[in-house]
């Protein structure tokens, strides 16, 4: 099983978003997914129970701080949605189930410096210095070609970390979640070029 953790701190930065649509697409492919969420509030899990049957099937995976369960048996994959302020034992769990880490991050010097100590401190962490974690950063609502987005990719590389691509801002993401949905769930043509920004970070995901 490989289990995929999305965390930042900082609150508002597509977290949600960006763990729904990545279970999306592993229910897209015909993998077994499940979708675990850590945050007290469970959006994800809220918006699961959004998602019609007729769907390609997302596992809702329950994990208790202080009681973790395992997984269902046999599950190919997990994305795991952490809550804003994610630390101590909530933060020890995600990493400690983790092989991927994925941060993202809207590409502004606010958004930058409040995530800066989080992405150092993953920096760090033995299990990503040998390579047992895979940590990358996905730049949230940003126009690629913009200053903003080349301040990213400075300030990350500073640290090392990959930047993995960048999703734009768009209403597709919020009125395809009002539904279940993702954007694998709908026509291409809808959301053509969303599918075109999710490319690499997919590859970087199904590289073992």
């Amino acid at each position: 099983m490989t289990v995929i953790v999305v965390a930042n701190p900082k609150g508002g930065v597509g977290k949600s978003t960006l763990a729904t649509n990545l279970a999306g697409y592993y229910a897209a492919q015909g993998e077994w997914v499940a979708l675990a969420d850590l945050d007290k509030q469970r959006s994800s899990h809220a918006w699961l129970s959004l998602r019609a049957e007729t769907l390609p099937k997302i596992e809702e995976w329950g994990i208790d701080v202080d009681a973790p369960s395992k997984p269902p048996k046999g599950l190919e994959k997990a994305v795991v949605d952490t809550p804003a302020g994610v630390h101590g034992n909530r933060l020890a769990l995600a990493l400690e189930l983790a092989d991927k880490v994925i941060v993202p991050l809207q590409p502004s010097m606010f958004d930058i410096l409040a995530t800066q100590d989080f992405l150092a401190r993953l920096a760090k962490e033995k299990a990503v210095r040998k390579g047992a974690i895979q940590v990358g950063v996905v730049g949230m609502r940003v126009d690629a070609r913009t200053r903003s987005a080349d301040q990213l990719h400075r300030f990350v590389e500073g640290l090392d970390l990959p930047v993995l691509g960048f999703l734009r801002d768009t209403q597709n993401y919020v009125q395809l979640a009002a539904h279940g949905l993702t954007v694998w769930d709908v026509a291409k043509s809808r959301v053509e070029k969303d599918l075109e920004q999710w490319a690499p970070i997919v590859e970087w995901v199904s590289r073992k």
